[in-house]
């Protein structure tokens, strides 16, 4: 008697942090003039600011096994391994105005963030 065994489906884990199209395209137009050592641009947490944490986004010339990776249109997408328990389910923007651009968080971990909206606290 021969029994077959399936393997269950295995699911496609969503991203920790989902990049709105216009961050996509700030992610392509960033790798384009980046320093030719840059495998990608980075998104982490740094403790700073007056409510403790902040986002810092960088490029990366170094693949770290713990760090979450997002592949988008223009590039590869880094979430810092230690700060991905503060962003699950966040959305990046880029936003762009007559005074001001920058990437913007819709972040659900954070219970409060300062007043000039640099930095968050969980």
């Amino acid at each position: 008697m021969t029994t077959t065994t399936e393997r269950p489906s295995i699911r496609q884990r969503p991203a920790a942090v989902i990049l709105t199209p216009s961050a996509e395209a700030r992610v392509a137009r960033l790798m384009d003039e980046a320093p030719a050592d840059a495998i990608g641009v980075k998104l982490s947490t740094p403790r700073r600011g007056c409510s403790g944490l902040a986002y810092s986004v960088d490029y990366v010339t170094a693949a770290n096994p713990l760090d979450e990776r997002i592949e988008t249109p223009g590039g590869t997408f880094f979430i810092d391994g230690g700060s991905v328990l503060y962003l699950i389910g966040s959305t990046m923007d880029w936003v762009e105005d007559d005074f001001t651009a920058g990437f913007v968080f819709q972040n659900p971990n954070a219970k409060g963030s300062c007043g000039c909206g640099e930095s968050f606290t969980v």
